[in-house]
């Protein structure tokens, strides 16, 4: 029998056909091998419509070489595409649609201001949740300033700290503002006044994105760089839900984020802990609460949406010990742990979704092979079959053959 077959579904960042992720993909298609499931890497630019084909790309771990090769579809899907403004993310829309009876592990989450009204719909999430409310005008940041003293605006589809906007009230009514462009390049910061305030915000470069307007939280460590952590919570072996790990993260020197790609540095949870709060048994809790926290959320956003397989949960931790939800990243990097010195947590960031979708394809084989037999009964409890019943039957067959990778 031919073994299961995963296809990691991403996008080139440019025409040159760069991957973003490609020394990742190579230990997760090591990985695979040793597990029992082929594994490749494809975009919607290498799929044939035509013949049903992909142009994959193969890596062998032995000679730790690419190559491309014709293949049939895979069983199962893992999509690791990113928003992008961009030809190629249209070509994956359409190919999202068209495809949409294929078996994915993953299928896309909602944006920033979605989500946020999604959870907060839930009672017992909403101490974790920073106010939060869409940008239409200048009123709605001037409505959360009465509240607030320390707001921030962000892009409802941004990854990585891009086209974020940083408003803190000043002492002497003022207002400092810091940011980051959306080449994640830091914005020089300065003092406006309340009058100049609105002007100084319809003139932030928005690229075209809708915003939304979040309260702030003070997570300034004694040095005065930022900090937050990264909860990774993945489906395992057996489908359910499962904290991987969580690491924290320290911003660079006057930076408003904590992303590593705009040059923040990774640390173990607890150390970064110890710096707020000098008790051990309180961090307990607090990590406890982070973790049942993070698997409510993530069985909450598949109830609510549709299949998923990992997320990225972004939380802030106050000096309280209070946990809060700043976003949610549906397609998470595994690069923090590595950083952090967590190399099993790593490990496992790389595994776990392979072991999802060993289970799944089981699961769903079974689930074949169940309907299969019910058919079977049905047919030998009657004598003939309709010409359009037939015809049915023989497309589901041959589906399931597909799945199967018989011929």
């Amino acid at each position: 029998m031919t073994q299961p077959v995963l296809g990691i579904l991403t996008l080139y960042l440019n025409d040159n056909k760069v991957l973003e992720e490609k020394s990742v993909y190579e230990k997760m298609i090591a990985a695979a091998a040793k597990m029992g499931l082929d594994a490749f890497v494809f975009t919607p630019d290498d799929v044939e419509d035509r013949s049903a084909r992909i142009h994959a790309m193969v890596y062998q771990p032995d000679t730790r070489s690419w190559s491309r090769r014709w293949v049939r579809f895979p069983h199962l899907i893992y999509d690791r595409c990113r928003i992008q403004r961009s030809r190629r993310f249209e070509q994956l829309l359409a190919f999202r649609k068209k495809y949409s009876h294929l078996t994915f592990l993953n299928r896309p989450l909602r944006n920033k201001w979605t989500v946020y009204r999604t959870l907060s719909k839930v009672s017992s999430f909403r101490d974790h949740l920073p106010v939060t409310r869409l940008y239409q005008s200048f009123e709605d940041v001037s409505a959360m300033l009465v509240k607030f003293p320390l707001l921030y605006v962000k892009p409802i589809n941004g990854t990585g700290g891009r086209g974020i906007l940083r408003i803190e009230k000043q002492k002497n009514g003022t207002y400092l503002l810091q940011g980051r462009d959306h080449k994640r390049k830091i914005v020089n910061p300065r003092q406006v006044s309340r009058q100049s305030l609105a002007a100084e915000l319809s003139e932030w470069d928005m690229n075209g994105d809708k915003y939304i307007v979040q309260q702030g939280l003070n997570i300034k460590l004694p040095g005065g760089r930022v900090h937050d952590y990264r909860m990774l919570v993945q489906k395992n072996g057996s489908g359910e839900w499962e904290v991987t790990g969580c690491a924290g993260r320290v911003g660079p020197a006057r930076s408003i984020t904590s992303n590593l790609h705009g040059g923040g540095r990774a640390a173990p949870m607890n150390s970064l802990l110890r710096l707020w709060i000098d008790n051990d048994a309180k961090i307990s809790q607090i990590r406890e609460t982070a973790e049942s926290f993070g698997i409510r959320v993530a069985k909450h956003l598949e109830a609510s949406y549709s299949a998923l397989c990992e997320l990225a949960l972004d939380l802030a931790i106050d000096r309280s010990g209070r946990v809060w939800l700043l976003e949610v990243n549906p397609k998470p990097s595994r690069e923090v742990f590595i950083r952090a010195g967590e190399r099993e947590v790593y490990r496992r960031a790389i595994t776990r979704p392979l072991e999802y979708a060993l289970w799944l394809y089981r699961e769903k084989k079974a689930d074949r092979q169940n309907r299969s037999e019910s058919r079977s009964r049905s047919r030998s409890s009657h004598e003939s079959r309709s010409p359009e019943n037939v015809s049915q039957q023989d497309m589901r067959s041959w589906y399931d053959e597909l799945l199967d990778g018989t011929d």
